[in-house]
C-alpha cells in the first residue's frame, strides 16, 4: 500500500506485480537490484547475495545497501512471527488488500492461509 502511494505522491505509477513477477516493470526505482537483494536473503544463496549486494551497493551507495538490509531483515522478522504465531491481516487491511493480494498473487504464499479463513 505505501508503496503505491509513494509513487503518486513522486508522480510515478508503481505496479505491485514486479515485486512477484519478474517480466513486469514495478516502476519502483532501482526495484529489480532490491529485489534481486532480497530474494537473494530470502533463498539463503550466498553467491545471488554477494552479486546483489553489489548491484545494490553500485546503484544506491553504501548508506543505500545498508538501508536496504535492514528493510529486508525487518520484514523477515515481521513475517517470520506473523507466520509462526498464525496473526492474520487485520480485519481493515484485509479489506482493503482483497483485490491486490490476488492481483498479485499473494494468497498463493503458504503464510496466506492464516488471513484467507477470515476472508
Amino acid at each position: 500500500m505505501l508503496l503505491r502511494g509513494g509513487g503518486k505522491s513522486e508522480g510515478s505509477t508503481v505496479d505491485l506485480k514486479g515485486v512477484t513477477d519478474k517480466s513486469v516493470d514495478s516502476g519502483i526505482s532501482h526495484g529489480a537490484a532490491l529485489i534481486s537483494f532480497a530474494e537473494a536473503v530470502l533463498e539463503r544463496d550466498d553467491a545471488a547475495l554477494g552479486s546483489a549486494r553489489d548491484r545494490v551497493l553500485q546503484n544506491l551507495g553504501p548508506a543505500g545497501l545498508s538501508d536496504t538490509a535492514a528493510i529486508v531483515a525487518t520484514f523477515q522478522q515481521m513475517v517470520r512471527i506473523a507466520d509462526g504465531t498464525g496473526i492474520p491481516l487485520d480485519a481493515p487491511v484485509a479489506d482493503m488488500t482483497v483485490d491486490l493480494r490476488s492481483e498479485i498473487g499473494l494468497n498463493e504464499f503458504g503464510s496466506a492461509r492464516n488471513t484467507l479463513r477470515g476472508d
